[in-house]
């Protein structure tokens, strides 16, 4: 059986004025995913996650969250949605527990949660103190916790990782697998840090121009690129011209013989011809670029 999905638009459309900012957006993110959201600054994410929480009005297409219409079921879904947009929501005057209590009496929720939040953003050591001397990396974990409260299935986070330093990236790194692994939720992270999203989601779409050029697992996106054999030799300028001659497209790059990758039985094919003509093979193996290269690749169509 299928994961549902927790998320799904058809054909998203939105406009600022006479700005396209969305353009026939689909997305279809799984139960249990974690969904990264990739796009440049203005590439329509934040736009994409107001309409999601329904901050905004899309003036076309269709939101379903949890199987069933925005428009229709508005409170019932977003009851079962935590979000943190751009800056933590915090009084800086309060302490952590404080602001979880406060926002526990709100929403009517027992304050023994309150309790189990702090533990699980790893913040109980510095329950009492004011959250306006919490270092960036505490002020986003608080605010993790404050969408968490009232134990949402899904969480959506707007470039959470922003302005942190590489221990805050990694808390929060954390903090999202455990919620996905541990706690049975589904999180949908926008982002522009490329390197530190292919660490941590299962899932990407990439987004550019109000445009969403590609949607599917991290290993999907690396099959639709453009992948190498990479070959090193005794003698690089001889074994490139013995594999032009036997029609292979080989050039050289620094100390690397580069072929176009196309099956393993290629690669099988040209270590067994170099190795006939005497050639010493030290290494071949198959290149990958990495998500930031291929990001620019598809955002650059």
């Amino acid at each position: 059986m299928k994961p549902e999905l927790i998320i799904e638009t058809r054909n998203l459309s939105y406009q600022f004025g006479n700005q396209l900012v969305l353009d026939r957006v689909s997305l279809n993110v799984r139960e249990g995913s974690i969904y990264g959201f990739l796009g440049p600054n203005g590439a329509g994410k934040t736009t994409t996650i107001k309409v999601l929480l329904n901050l905004l009005q899309a003036e076309k297409g269709k939101v379903f969250l949890f199987g069933k219409d925005l428009n229709k079921n508005r409170i019932e879904i977003l009851s079962g949605i935590g979000s943190l947009i751009e800056q933590p929501a915090i009084y800086s005057h309060l302490s952590g527990r404080e602001n979880l209590l406060n926002r526990a009496l709100l929403l009517q929720v027992h304050s023994v949660k309150v309790h189990e939040m702090l533990d699980l953003v790893n913040l109980t050591e510095h329950a009492d103190k004011k959250a306006g001397q919490y270092s960036l990396g505490m002020k986003q974990r608080l605010g993790i916790a404050l969408a968490l409260l009232h134990d949402p299935k899904l969480l959506i986070l707007d470039e959470p990782t922003n302005g942190l330093d590489p221990n805050g990236i990694i808390e929060i790194r954390q903090l999202i697998r455990k919620l996905v692994q541990e706690r049975a939720k589904t999180v949908f992270i926008s982002s522009h840090l490329l390197t530190e999203v292919e660490k941590m989601v299962t899932h990407i779409g990439i987004i550019n121009r109000g445009k969403l050029l590609f949607q599917g697992t991290i290993e999907e996106l690396h099959n639709v690129s453009k992948k190498n054999l990479e070959i090193q030799t005794n003698d690089l300028v001889r074994s490139r011209e013995l594999l032009c001659k036997n029609g292979y497209q080989a050039e050289i790059l620094s100390d690397l013989i580069l072929i176009p990758y196309l099956s393993e039985n290629q690669s099988a094919e040209i270590n067994s011809l170099l190795v006939k003509h005497d050639h010493r093979v030290y290494s071949l193996t198959i290149s990958k670029q990495n998500l930031e290269n291929l990001f620019l690749s598809i955002t650059q169509i």
